[in-house]
């Protein structure tokens, strides 16, 4: 039958319907059938409404200056195209108010009664689908730091502060390049680069740890931090 009417909300729903499962009119890759389409429309449909038809309007959109070089036959009409059948399911908006998405069971049955053997299979297939979803690796969050630290004067041995900051360890943590920067009166304060995990890692409680060699230290600075 093809698309018979691409203004009205029966014609647009049939359209939405049909691209729910299509990135192009035909084919993988768009052509003179998605012109012909693209042009029936009176203008781009609503997206809160009819979001796969929307969402193929636009992506047609972006080819607009090249309709002329695609390939296919452009004397055919849009209703050359489409579903056999309009007998499509409507619109999900239009679904009874009462039905609930949380109710559907991806690994239920159809009948009300299950034998024991359905019932233990689809138990089964329930934990073994949240023991793979429990075990999907979640995104580790990291940061690059850059970490000053301040000796209290001239004659504080540096290289003793550098060996108490690296000998602080933690899961999580990893040191990076270092030098010293020189901050006037001879005094040089230490730039050392890090590597922290977001979730495991307290910068905060890091400074605090290091400022508790008070032999050494004075102060302690986030000069710069970026995330990875």
């Amino acid at each position: 039958m093809g698309f018979t009417d691409l203004v009205s909300d029966a014609g647009l729903t049939v359209a939405n319907n049909w691209f729910a499962t299509r990135s192009y009119v035909i084919g993988d890759a768009p052509s003179q059938a998605d012109v012909v389409t693209f042009k029936a429309f009176s203008g781009a449909p609503d997206a809160e409404k009819y979001p796969h038809a929307a969402r193929w309007y636009k992506h047609i959109a972006s080819y607009e200056a090249e309709f002329g070089s695609l390939p296919g036959d452009a004397s055919k009409a849009y209703t050359t195209y489409g579903p056999e059948s309009t007998e499509l399911p409507t619109n999900p908006k239009d679904k009874p108010a009462d039905d609930d998405d949380d109710d559907v069971d991806l690994f239920g049955s159809d009948s009300e009664e299950e034998d024991p053997e359905v019932a233990k299979k689809h138990a089964e297939n329930l934990a073994a689908y949240k023991a793979k979803k429990a075990a999907k690796p979640q995104a580790i969050h990291k940061s690059l730091v850059t970490l000053e630290v301040k000796p209290w004067d001239d004659e504080t041995p540096l290289e003793q502060l550098l060996a108490n900051v690296k000998a602080i360890e933690k899961d999580g943590l990893v040191w990076g390049a270092h030098k010293w920067v020189e901050v006037g009166f001879g005094i040089k304060k230490l730039q050392i680069s890090l590597v922290v995990e977001d979730d495991k890692i307290s910068l905060d409680e890091l400074q605090e740890e290091i400022q508790e060699d008070e032999d050494h230290v004075q102060s302690t600075d986030i000069a710069a931090m970026s995330k990875l």
